[in-house]
């Protein structure tokens, strides 16, 4: 039995772990009383009483917290802070072979962030693949459950006096400075940064990421088929990311919300013979978040990785 700590508890995402815990007994969960939560000593002397430490805090806190921990302590990062941290394994493992092998020996492993996770399952591939050069200028567009936003943002949503304006989708990070921003560009080796979109809406949690494709900028051309295999050839052993058929969604509408409470992440391959859309399906909270956390813990302890998270 591995001894495993969440700092940040209280959180969302930390939250969310806790509730992908529930009946696994090879896990023996330290928790810190409420009133010493924010005290670093008490922190301190948790994560290195552990084996297994989750970082579920603002940035800062949780560079700090990392600092914190002896080399033999196991961390979990599921801030931004350490993404583009090339000491850090990256903890999407159905990326690469390489990815998840270091994940499997790293004692540092950063979770990726849920626009990230939808924008990578993509643009990586399709760059690894040849299909898409490194150059290409690329424009994603998302939508977003309010989870994601923070505690703040959700009492807001879920108030009974809340703005006109919360029934509606509302477009943010319109500086195009949004923090996912570097992760995205740096994992999947672009040469610039993409023209980001994202809007959060009225659900609580789950996500759709949306790649269009122009495909004369593309390395050659390749149809809607072309581009579909390729992606269902580099994932076809992956568990938890499934390439969706031709046909599919059969009613022409993918809704947001669909995978929520799930690991589980879909991609489909739409469009004509001059214009794709890709669009891949997740929980913000799930592969976007606290799934993709717990699957990397799996990894980490060499036990199936699907296990809490079915």
């Amino acid at each position: 039995m591995v001894k495993v700590y969440i700092d940040g508890q209280e959180g969302t995402t930390g939250l969310k772990i806790l509730e992908r815990f529930n009946g696994r007994n090879d896990i023996e969960l330290l928790r810190i009383s409420e009133e010493k939560r924010k005290d670093n000593d008490a922190r301190r002397e948790m994560i290195n009483s552990s084996d297994y430490t989750f970082l579920c805090l603002p940035d800062a806190a949780a560079i700090e917290a990392a600092d914190m921990a002896e080399d033999r302590v196991r961390v979990i990062d599921a801030s931004t802070a350490h993404r583009t941290n090339p000491a850090w394994a990256y903890g999407f493992p159905e990326l690469s072979a390489e990815f998840r092998e270091k994940i499997a020996k790293s004692n540092r492993v950063t979770v990726p962030g849920c626009y990230a996770s939808g924008f990578a399952s993509m643009v990586y591939p399709l760059v690894k693949l040849g299909i898409m050069p490194a150059d290409y200028p690329v424009c994603v567009h998302a939508v977003s459950g309010y989870s994601g936003a923070g505690k703040k943002a959700i009492a807001v949503y879920e108030g009974e006096n809340r703005p006109a304006e919360y029934d509606s989708p509302r477009q943010y990070a319109l500086s195009q400075q949004h923090k996912h921003l570097p992760e995205m560009q740096k994992i999947c080796g672009l040469e610039y940064a993409p023209s980001f979109n994202p809007l959060i809406c009225d659900f609580f949690s789950g996500m759709v990421v949306s790649l269009p494709l122009h495909t004369r900028l593309l390395t050659k051309k390749y149809s809607v088929s072309d581009v579909r295999k390729a992606l269902s050839e580099y994932y076809f052993d992956a568990h938890f990311v499934k390439v969706m058929p031709e046909g599919e969604p059969a009613d022409g509408f993918i809704g947001s919300n669909n995978l929520s409470g799930t690991n589980n992440m879909e991609i489909f391959v739409n469009g004509n013979d001059e214009r794709m859309i890709l669009c891949s399906r997740l929980d913000n909270l799930g592969k976007g978040a606290s799934g993709a956390a717990v699957q990397c813990l799996n990894i980490m302890m060499g036990i199936d990785e699907k296990t809490g998270l079915e």
